[in-house]
């Protein structure tokens, strides 16, 4: 069967493709960033609408409202999706757009919890929620569109756009947070400055919506139209399709889970890593983040051109493959770069807590048990440690205890210990290996993520593609890939190993590579009209 994009006679015009890819990628960069500045400035979110005395408290009820808002991704994806099968890709992305400028912008006109009390929180997740939505139904309106556009051959090419575009909203959100620090100062992006991104997201939507009404329905849809063969109930039938439920359902797990905790283990845990569990100055954490993804975007185009030659399924499971074999050896590597003063502090003199129930929750505001407010002190200052059962509470650095336990004794014993909780600088010969270190793992990550609007496009039927295509790809990335930035942190929290969070995403990784092994087809060569 060759390859077709929904007409017998592909009719090449350049000047229509240049505007199809451009319009759908800003489009998508600009949603994207939309939905990242949120997790980019989780931290004073966190201080702002759920203030606390602990900041690892503030940030894991920020990372909440983040991962609520992918929670509702699914139901934007079966909404829109409908919308997108019965009505058309063009308009249904294009109120998507609209949407979710409008709750971004929204977030940064709300009142702190200072202000408004309670009501604050509640607002703010309301706005997560119409971000998540809106969200649902962009990507797979945009992927289908270009994929319905693109010539013979050239599939995987067009759409690594998109793919590109979505760690361009992240690499702008970036951008943008630096930039507005420097223009305003420290005291005033404190205060009232960082709200400017946000607010920043309704000029973005005006760029947005004019490009995007330039265009035209896709050839697809518009042949499907012209002949009456819209599906009547796209939602029921993407689950009644003969095997469409296991499409799926692979999809889900193979795919949508496994890229996205991938390219978030880049992103955000990266970023978390470097600012709270190694003390890089966020400045300094941001540019490296940022920079080696802007350095990183081309692995994602390289392997959508690369897939239109081997194939879709060979570089997402190479890429799996290696993220499970490289994926703690580079954070290693990175933490030995960055901080290396307390990953020798950690190694030589480590902190080991003991006490009977001794355990941390870190959502408690007040740890009910004396070995929890021990654990609770090095979680505060990002401090590694080993809690263990024991008689009495107590703490060992280095083997040797620590008289009192007070606050102040604990410091000492840091202190002449090699531990430093202040931010610090790496050197720039330091600072550019942890940049190679983050851009290997954005090629690993282009190479699992690149080539998928194609493959995803090519995997469902064309009357049904926008619902089947967006129903799994947000649940996989919302609920994996969504919840990653909460329970890693948690669980860095509750462990004490910056590290540990490291393994949720391998679990997944991991079953999305044995998914893809079992159940997932080639699908370069097939006809986006069938």
């Amino acid at each position: 069967m060759g390859e077709g994009t929904g007409s017998a006679d592909y009719v090449m015009n350049a000047k229509r493709d240049r505007l199809v890819i451009t319009a759908s990628a800003l489009g998508t960069v600009f949603e994207w960033y939309d939905f990242y500045i949120y997790g980019v400035l989780a931290p004073i979110i966190g201080r702002t609408f759920f203030p606390t005395d602990n900041p690892t408290v503030e940030l894991l009820y920020s990372l909440a409202g983040f991962a609520i808002g992918f929670g509702f991704r699914p139901l934007g994806a079966a909404l829109f999706g409908y919308l997108g099968d019965r009505l058309g890709r063009k308009y249904t992305f294009l109120a998507t757009i609209v949407l979710m400028g409008g709750a971004t912008a929204g977030v940064g006109l709300t009142p702190s919890a200072a202000s408004i009390g309670i009501a604050a929180p509640i607002i703010l997740i309301l706005l997560r929620i119409a971000q998540g939505l809106a969200l649902g139904g962009e990507y797979g309106g945009a992927a289908i569109y270009v994929a319905e556009h693109a010539p013979p051959g050239k599939r995987g090419f067009y759409t690594s756009f998109i793919q590109a575009g979505v760690i361009g909203g992240f690499i702008l959100s970036l951008v943008v947070v630096v930039v507005t620090q420097w223009l305003v100062g420290a005291e005033v992006w404190d205060s009232w400055g960082w709200r400017l991104p946000f607010i920043f997201s309704l000029a973005l939507l005006a760029i947005s919506l004019w490009m995007r009404l330039m265009l035209r329905e896709s050839p697809v849809f518009a042949a499907m139209k012209a002949a009456g063969e819209q599906s009547r109930n796209p939602l029921k039938e993407a689950f009644t399709f003969p095997g469409n439920k296991r499409r799926m359902l692979v999809a889900m797990i193979g795919i949508a889970a496994g890229f996205t905790v991938i390219a978030y283990t880049v992103m955000f845990q990266a970023l978390y890593f470097l600012q709270s569990g190694l003390h890089v100055a966020p400045g300094i954490a941001q540019l490296l983040v940022g920079g080696s993804a802007f350095a990183g975007m081309g692995a994602f185009v390289f392997f959508g051109w690369l897939s239109d030659r081997i194939g879709r399924r060979k570089p997402i499971i190479v890429g799996y493959a290696l993220v499970l074999l490289l994926l703690i050896p580079i954070y290693q590597f990175m933490g030995s770069m960055a901080n290396p003063a307390l990953t020798q502090a950690a190694a030589k003199a480590p902190v080991v807590v003991r006490g009977p129930d001794c355990s941390f929750d870190p959502f408690a505001k007040v740890q009910p048990t004396a070995c929890g407010k021990l654990l609770d002190h090095f979680s505060k200052r990002g401090i590694p440690y080993d809690a263990v059962a024991g008689r009495e509470p107590s703490v060992t650095i280095g083997g040797d205890p620590v008289a009192g336990l007070s606050s102040k004794g604990i410091e000492a014993a840091l202190a002449a210990n090699g531990y430093s909780t202040g931010q610090v600088t790496p050197d720039w010969p330091r600072a550019a290996l942890v940049f190679v270190a983050l851009l290997l793992l954005w090629t690993l990550s282009g190479a699992t993520y690149g080539p998928v609007a194609a493959l995803l496009s090519e995997y469902f039927p064309a009357r049904i593609r926008y619902s089947s295509l967006s129903i799994p790809y947000h649940i996989g990335t919302g609920y994996f890939g969504g919840f990653l930035p909460l329970v890693s942190q948690y669980i860095v929290a509750r462990t004490g190993d910056p590290y540990a969070g490291l393994w949720y995403t391998i679990t997944v990784v991991a079953a999305a590579l044995v998914t893809c092994l079992a159940a997932l087809p080639e699908t370069r060569g097939a006809k986006l009209d069938a």
